[in-house]
This record gives structure tokens, C-alpha cells and sequence, in this order.
């Protein structure tokens, strides 16, 4: 039971961090930002 708990969490959090990225992402201006957003992420992960 706690481990299917904690599976339900980790999705939860998965989706809110792919909510944010993709929010981020939206937010860009032009085509160059986007794709220096999109760079940034990568490195991070």
C-alpha cells in the first residue's frame, strides 16, 4: 500500500515538473529563445 502511495506521489510530481517545463517553454518570445530554454533544460536533467 505505501509503495503504490509513493508511486501516486511520483506522478503527481512528474506531472507538475513537465507542467512547469512546459510552461517555461511556452513563455519564450521567439524561436532562439525557445531553443536556448530548450537547451538550458537539457542540461540540467
Amino acid at each position: 500500500m505505501l509503495a503504490y502511495l509513493f508511486l501516486l506521489l511520483r506522478k503527481a510530481l512528474e506531472r507538475a515538473e513537465n507542467s512547469r517545463r512546459d510552461a517555461y517553454l511556452a513563455s519564450a518570445v521567439d524561436m532562439g529563445e525557445l531553443e536556448r530554454r530548450m537547451h538550458s533544460l537539457e542540461i540540467d536533467a
